[in-house]
């Protein structure tokens, strides 16, 4: 697999992997309001400023699918998705691990949001819940997540 910088014309494949995962899994964890929330949040506006800001990064699989996508703003790892039919074969720790390489050039914690689908993932991974976060959506649906974080410099000390 190789991990790449997303570029302007990349476009299109970051949105899709990013909808059809919201789309495929949230509805499994959240209602109706929170998928449309979700949604709405990673707008295609949001997209291609991230992408323009060189944020956004696509995960390219050994036969040469495109099946993932990270976005790293300073310290903060967002919009990390993974098709849903190449999820568990190592997609996501993969971005994982590149979005916190390169948080860790400049910053000595990752933070991120989780949604319920992924919160285990992220605890197997060291992330320590911060703070338990609701937003009331349009509808009167409540999108829950909890913030995380994890030092990155902890394991780096001798």
């Amino acid at each position: 697999m190789n991990i790449i910088p997303a570029l302007p014309a990349d476009f299109e494949t970051v949105r899709q992997i990013t909808q059809e995962t919201i789309r495929t899994v949230y509805p499994h964890y959240y209602p109706k309001g929170a998928v449309d929330f979700f949604l709405a949040h990673h707008s295609d506006a949001a997209i291609r400023q991230d992408i323009s800001e060189n944020r956004v990064f696509l995960c390219v699989s050994d036969s040469g699918e495109t099946v993932g996508t990270v976005t790293v703003h300073e310290n903060d790892i967002g919009r990390l998705f993974v098709l849903p039919q190449y999820q568990g074969n190592g997609f996501g720790g993969a971005l994982l691990d590149f979005a916190e390489n390169i948080v860790a050039k400049n910053y000595d914690t990752a933070i991120l949001s989780v949604s319920f689908s992924a919160k285990t993932i992220y605890l197997k991974r060291g992330y320590q819940f911060v703070k338990w976060q609701t937003i009331q959506t349009e509808n009167g649906d409540f999108l829950c997540f909890d913030e995380m974080s994890r030092n990155l410099r902890q394991e780096r000390q001798p």
